[in-house]
């Protein structure tokens, strides 16, 4: 939300700077993300004078330039040579001197400096209009009022004010701050200044000609209608102090009754909307729900399919606008324009929110219905706006304040007790202190004791229903930096299982890091044509997009997108991880779990002088997979090749029926979903069965062996679909007491060997930790080893 500081000061009589109020409002609860210095029109008119042409002569070499004497108010006037057809002695004009930067309505800004025209010194620049930004006009040089006082900077005479503009971050709670108004009763109340509202005395009714009928058919969506006709009225463009207020907050001036309501809905927080009165036919305006699939035509022009839930404003023959979001085409105020219905409000939060949401818009007004406005603004604001038009476009109100209210919104009631305020707040303010703070807030005392108070609260704060927000409100006024840190602070012990997740998730992060990796945090929520599983998808009632419509079921995607986006971008050699929960639904249930994932894609190792850049291959991966179980002393774990439908091949690490990690090569069905088109390695770790084994092992001191290790190794031919993990569990179950290690080091399928065989061969570490191992040992120990790998695997050794 934009608000402007300038704007401000009309509600509140203070002296603060923009930088003091800034660190106010922050400290009330609306913060400040952003203060920036905000110039009425470019370059402010710094260095340019108003200056009077003493003397003007034709250019002695140049048919169409003039040499001119300007005083500025200086020692010496200045000579200027000037190419205008209308410059002549004794205008009063606008000069740009020379050092001066000049910033002009169409094209780059530029610099004055001293220089020589076809000969003749030059001093400065007689200014046309758009050559300083001041309109369009280029046909020659601006002639001011005799009366302008030479030396007199134009910034001040052209009457331009600088503003600042506050970027604020508004929690979506804060319905009552969406405006100027609302941001200064916040200041009002710290700083205990009276907030001064516009005046509307001067509204009256002029006659009752234009005999437009309201009809409020559902009062359930639109709890309360107010609307005026004024007649008479030009449209044309916004005057130039309408323009320059809105531009400050970042507001397109569209036209004078427009820029009205647009200028009302920011100063006020209330939305308006003008209907053209010629577009009304049967000069009625009926607030109705309309049949399903009608079509409506909105002003930017796309035609939408209503639902029978969206609330529209409609005439005797069809709907003219989608209440409390967007209007029509064909019923807007144009050129043409010369009486208008102006619609003020207070429409159903909830309606409205779902209309928007069904049709995909967001306006400055559905973003204020949605959230709760101030239904007892509706006819102050009409008032407001009604004068404002006359101001900027002429016209009287031609009908009396048709206002429907059949039930109105009642203030919420809430009781308080000081002691509860003291004990929250964590001091004792002192009863006189609360009371001042929460009168200032519009807060209603109906009544006290010595227990607390009955208060009623205004219904444009939506948010302040229940005790615990009353003392929020008392709090954030009197100020939280205002709260002593207590010399005493009792906390409870920790009784959580150790390790903590966070310091397993730490020393994993630590790993990764030191290894060339970097973390992202993608968004949990994705789309639903990433999911294999749409059925257990967790699907999103109210979806921002078709993009963001689930959650995700798989940290794949947003690890992919990742990707996508630094390739696009150049960055292709690319080492991440992510830590992150994935949703399901099964059984109608929700099923939320811990994971983290890692990818690798492009080279693994850049070129250097001395050595060729490597690609990525599933071996790097598989020996981070494997570096981290070891750091994390998760073992006797069995390896089996891949389930995961999203990889091309790979393997899994399972302990009993549970799978720890998934990895290998993502498959080019993924691939191509999310738009990248190079290999990605991917592992996927269920953090949540790795933390249960991390917290159930025991690491044990062992001495390290002073008694030497022996080698030996076997070569075999087995069927192709064996694979080395299975070989390696029956080697190590085989013999727990000397087999320390058991590795691969040649594979060989060609056709030299049998159809549906390979060679593998294999080497076996072993050590005794209590003596020298003697040859009878080892060959035991090696024969069971071939007697078990032929009876369980088919292994037959080669000799």
């Amino acid at each position: 939300m934009k608000i402007s500081y300038n704007w401000l000061k009309e509600f509140i009589d203070t002296d603060k700077t923009p930088e003091e109020l800034s660190t106010i409002l922050t400290g009330t609860g609306l913060e400040v993300e952003s203060l920036e210095k905000v110039q009425a029109i470019p370059g402010g008119l710094e260095g340019l004078v108003i200056g009077y042409v003493t003397e003007c002569v034709q250019h002695p070499n140049a048919d169409r330039l003039k040499v001119t004497k300007v005083d500025v108010g200086g020692v010496e006037p200045l000579q200027i040579v000037c190419g205008a057809n209308n410059v002549a002695a004794g205008q009063k004009v606008v000069v740009a001197t020379v050092g001066t930067t000049v910033y002009p309505t169409a094209g780059e800004p530029f610099k004055i400096n001293r220089s020589k025209i076809r000969g003749e010194v030059s001093e400065g620049m007689i200014c046309a209009e758009d050559e300083i930004g001041l309109g369009t006009d280029h046909a020659g040089i601006m002639e001011l009022d005799a009366d302008a006082v030479v030396g007199t900077p134009a910034k001040s005479y052209f009457k331009l004010n600088d503003d600042h503009m506050y970027e604020i971050g508004l929690t979506p709670n804060r319905a009552d701050a969406m405006s100027h108004l609302g941001t200064a009763r916040d200041i009002a109340a710290y700083l205990k200044l009276e907030v001064k509202k516009p005046d509307v005395s001067a509204f009256k009714v002029n006659n009752t000609s234009s005999p437009i009928k309201v009809i409020v058919e559902n009062e359930q969506a639109s709890p309360r209608y107010s609307g005026i006709s004024i007649s008479g009225i030009k449209v044309a463009d916004s005057p130039q102090w309408l323009k320059e207020r809105l531009a400050v907050i970042g507001v397109r001036s569209i036209n004078n009754v427009v820029d009205v309501t647009n200028y009302v809905l920011h100063e006020l927080g209330q939305p308006l909307h003008a209907f053209d009165a010629a577009a009304i036919t049967g000069n009625k305006v009926i607030v109705k729900n309309c049949a399903e699939g009608t079509l409506f035509k909105t002003l930017d022009g796309v035609e939408r399919k209503l639902s029978a839930d969206d609330l529209m404003i409609c005439n005797a023959d069809e709907p003219m606008c989608i209440a409390g979001v967007f209007g029509g085409i064909s019923s807007g105020v144009s050129a043409s324009t010369t009486t208008i219905f102006l619609e003020s409000a207070y429409f159903n939060a909830v309606s409205v929110r779902k209309t928007a949401k069904r049709h995909g818009l967001k306006t400055d007004a559905s973003f204020r219905f949605e959230r709760g406005t101030d239904p007892d603004m509706t006819v102050f604001a009409l008032k407001r706006a009604a004068l404002l038009i006359q101001q900027v476009a002429g016209g009287e109100v031609s009908s009396d304040i048709f206002d429907h209210y059949p039930a109105p919104v009642a203030p919420f009631e809430v009781d308080v007790a000081y002691k509860n305020i003291d004990r929250l707040i964590g001091k004792a303010l002192g009863n006189d202190t609360i009371k001042a703070i929460i009168t200032a807030l519009d807060i209603v005392i109906v009544s006290e004791t010595e227990e607390g108070l009955y208060l009623q609260v205004p219904p444009y704060r939506v948010d302040v229903t229940r005790e615990v927000d009353v003392v929020e409100e008392v709090l954030r006024i009197y100020g939280y930096n205002n709260i002593e840190i207590p010399v005493q602070i009792r906390a409870s012990l920790n009784t959580s299982v150790r390790p903590e997740r966070d310091t397993v998730q730490n020393l994993i992060s630590d790993i990764l890091s030191a290894n060339g990796f970097n973390e992202i945090m993608s968004n949990s929520l994705t789309k639903l044509s990433y999911s294999n599983e749409p059925d257990h998808a967790v699907k999103i009632v109210n979806p921002l997009s078709s993009d963001l419509d689930v959650m995700r079921q798989s940290m794949l995607y947003s690890g992919l997108e990742a990707i996508a986006y630094n390739v696009n971008r150049k960055s292709a050699d690319l080492k991440l991880y992510e830590f992150g929960k994935v949703y399901s639904l099964v059984n109608e249930k929700y099923i939320e779990a811990q994971r983290f994932s890692v990818f690798v894609t492009g080279d693994a190792d850049s070129a250097q002088w001395n050595q060729k850049a490597a690609p990525a291959t599933f071996y790097h991966l598989k020996a981070i997979v494997d570096g981290l179980l070891k750091k994390l002393n998760v073992t006797d774990y069995m390896v089996e090749d891949t389930t995961a439908t999203d990889l091309a091949y790979g393997l899994q690490y399972l302990r009993g029926n549970k799978v720890l990690v998934n990895f290998g090569s993502v498959a080019s069905g993924a691939l191509k979903k999310a738009d990248v088109d190079k290999q990605v390695l991917y592992a996927d770790f269920d953090f949540d069965a790795i933390l249960k084994l991390v917290r159930k092992n025991v690491i044990v001191y062992q001495e390290v062996s002073k008694f030497p290790a022996v080698r030996r190794d076997l070569s075999m031919l087995i069927d192709r679909s064996v694979t080395f993990g299975q070989l390696k569990q029956i080697a190590l179950k085989t013999d727990k007491k000397l087999l320390k290690e058991v590795d691969v080091f040649d594979v060989y399928i060609g056709d030299k060997l049998p159809d549906g065989k390979k060679s593998y061969a294999l080497s076996f570490i072993l050590q005794d930790t209590e003596k020298t191992l003697t040859d009878k040992a080892i060959d035991a120990t090696m024969q069971k080893l071939i007697y078990n790998l032929d009876k369980e695997a088919g292994a037959e050794i080669r000799k």
